[in-house]
C-alpha cells in the first residue's frame, strides 16, 4: 500500500506524457497533411505572419512561428527545469547510485549519435546540425511504454524518464553554448544580476509567484535581445523555484486540526452559506495550505497540463508541417544522416555504454530489467521529435531546405525507432512471461 502511494505521482506523470504523445502524433499528422495539401500556402503564410510591438525606441516583432519557438517553448523549458531540479533533489537522480544507470545511458545516447553525425556528414553547411539527434522525446517514448502496459516493469519507465531528463539537460547546455548568436554582454550581465537576486531570495526562503513571473519575462526579454536563446531563461528561472515548504508537516497538521475544530464550533445550524467566522477560517486554511505546498511541486503540477495539451501540440503544429515535394529541394544526405543517428546511434550508444559500465561494475541495473529490454528502450530513445526539431530550427535558421530535410529525417527516424523498440519490448516480454510460467509449473 505504501509503495503504491509512493509510485502514484510517477504513474500519473507517465499517464500524462502518454496522452501528450497521442496528441503530438495527431497534431503532427494534421501539420503534415496541411503543409502538403491544396492549402499549403496558408500553412506557411499563417506561421510567418508577424506580430509584436514597435515604437520609436523599442521593437519586439516576430513571425508567429518564432513566438511559438522562442516564447511558448520557454514555458516548456521552464517545466523541464522544474523536472530536472526535482529529480536531482528528491527524485530518481538524487543520489550517486540512482543517477549512474541513467547517466551512463544518457552519455552513450548523446556522444555516439553526435560522432556518427559528424563522421557521416559530407556537407560543411550541415555540420552545425550535429546536436539534432541528442535528446529523447519523453512524451512519445513513454506513450509507447504505456501501450505495452504491464509487459514492461515500472523500473524501465523510470530509467527512460531519468535518462531522457539528463538528455534534455545536455541539449540545453548545447543550445546555450553552440546555438546562440553573437552576445551583448551588457544585457546578458543585467539578466544574470536579476537572476542572482531571485536566486538569493529563494535561498533565503523568500518566494513570490508574481515577482517570479515578472522577473522571468524580463530575463527572457534580456536573453532575446542579448543573443542568448530566450528559452534558456525558462530553465534558469526554474532553478530558482524553491522545493521546500515554508512550514513543516507537524505545524500544518496542528493548524489544520485547530481550524477544523473552530469550524465545527462555529457551525450552529446547517446553512447554504458560510458565516463570516467560517469564511475567515477558510481563508486561514488556504493561507496555511499555500505555505505548506512546495512551490516547485505546485508550479510543476499547474504547468503540466498546459504544456502537455497546449504548448507542445502547438509547437508540433507549427514545426512538423514539411512540404515533402518542396520546391527548394531536399538534402537527402542530411535526411539519411539524421535517420541513422536516431535509429542506430541512439540504440548502439545507450545499450553499449550501459553493458560496458555494468560489466566493469560501475553501475547496477535493476534485476527486473533484462538486456533485451535495455536494447528495446534504447531504440525508443531514438524518438527525438520535440527537442530534435527545436535544435534543427536553431541550427539551420537561415536555410529552409535544410530545416525541412532535418525534419523529414527526424520524423522518419523517430517512427522507425519507435516501431523497432515496440517490437523488441513486446516480443521479449511475452517470451519472458512464457518462460516464467513454465518455471512455475516445473516448481
Amino acid at each position: 500500500m505504501i509503495k503504491e502511494k509512493l509510485l502514484s505521482p510517477f504513474q500519473k506523470f507517465v499517464n500524462l506524457q502518454s496522452s501528450t504523445g497521442i496528441l503530438l502524433l495527431a497534431t503532427t499528422i494534421i501539420a503534415l497533411v496541411w503543409a502538403n495539401s491544396a492549402f499549403s500556402e496558408s500553412y506557411q503564410s499563417f506561421w510567418q505572419y508577424e506580430l509584436g510591438i514597435v515604437t520609436d525606441s523599442f521593437e519586439l516583432k516576430k513571425p508567429l512561428i518564432l513566438w511559438v519557438n522562442d516564447g511558448l517553448m520557454a514555458i516548456f523549458f521552464f517545466l523541464i527545469g522544474l523536472e530536472i531540479k526535482r529529480e536531482f533533489l528528491i527524485g530518481e537522480l538524487n543520489s550517486t547510485k540512482k543517477i549512474m544507470f541513467p547517466l551512463f545511458g544518457a552519455i552513450g545516447g548523446i556522444i555516439i549519435p553526435v560522432l556518427i553525425y559528424i563522421i557521416l556528414n559530407q556537407n560543411p553547411e550541415t555540420l552545425k546540425g550535429w546536436g539534432i539527434p541528442m535528446a529523447t522525446d519523453i512524451a512519445f517514448s513513454l506513450a509507447i511504454l504505456k501501450v505495452l502496459g504491464n509487459r514492461v516493469p515500472l523500473s524501465l519507465k523510470i530509467f527512460l524518464t531519468a535518462f531522457a531528463i539528463v538528455d534534455d539537460l545536455g541539449a540545453v547546455l548545447v543550445i546555450a553554448i553552440f546555438y546562440s548568436s553573437s552576445l551583448n554582454f551588457v544585457l546578458l550581465g543585467a539578466a544574470f544580476v536579476l537572476l542572482a537576486i531571485i536566486y538569493f531570495l529563494s535561498y533565503r526562503g523568500l518566494y513570490f509567484e508574481f515577482l517570479t513571473i515578472v522577473s522571468g519575462f524580463v530575463v527572457w526579454l534580456l536573453f532575446l535581445k542579448a543573443g542568448l536563446h530566450p528559452t534558456l531563461a525558462g530553465i534558469l528561472m526554474a532553478f530558482a523555484i524553491p522545493v521546500r515548504q515554508k512550514i513543516s508537516t507537524h505545524e500544518f497538521t496542528d493548524q489544520l486540526e485547530s481550524i477544523v475544530g473552530e469550524i465545527k464550533e462555529s457551525t450552529i445550524l446547517q446553512k447554504p452559506v458560510l458565516s463570516p467566522k467560517q469564511l475567515e477560517l477558510i481563508d486561514d486554511l488556504e493561507d496555511w495550505a499555500d505555505d505548506y505546498r512546495s512551490p516547485l511541486q505546485h508550479l510543476e503540477h499547474k504547468l503540466h497540463n498546459w504544456v502537455a495539451y497546449l504548448v507542445i501540440p502547438i509547437f508540433a503544429l507549427a514545426n512538423a508541417g514539411v512540404a515533402i515535394n518542396s520546391e527548394g529541394g531536399l538534402e537527402t544526405a542530411l535526411i539519411i544522416n539524421i535517420m541513422v543517428c536516431l535509429i542506430l546511434g541512439k540504440s548502439i550508444g545507450i545499450s553499449t555504454v550501459i553493458f560496458l559500465a555494468r560489466k566493469f561494475k560501475i553501475i547496477e541495473v535493476p534485476k527486473d530489467i533484462t538486456n533485451k529490454q535495455i536494447i528495446g528502450v534504447s531504440f525508443l530513445a531514438g524518438i527525438g521529435f520535440t527537442m530534435a526539431i527545436f535544435i534543427a530550427s536553431l541550427a539551420f535558421n537561415s536555410s529552409p531546405e535544410y530545416i525541412d530535410s532535418a525534419k523529414i529525417g527526424i520524423l522518419i527516424g523517430s517512427l522507425i525507432s519507435a516501431v523497432i523498440g515496440f517490437v523488441i519490448l513486446r516480443f521479449k516480454t511475452v517470451k519472458g512471461k512464457f518462460n516464467h510460467s513454465v518455471m512455475e509449473k516445473n516448481d
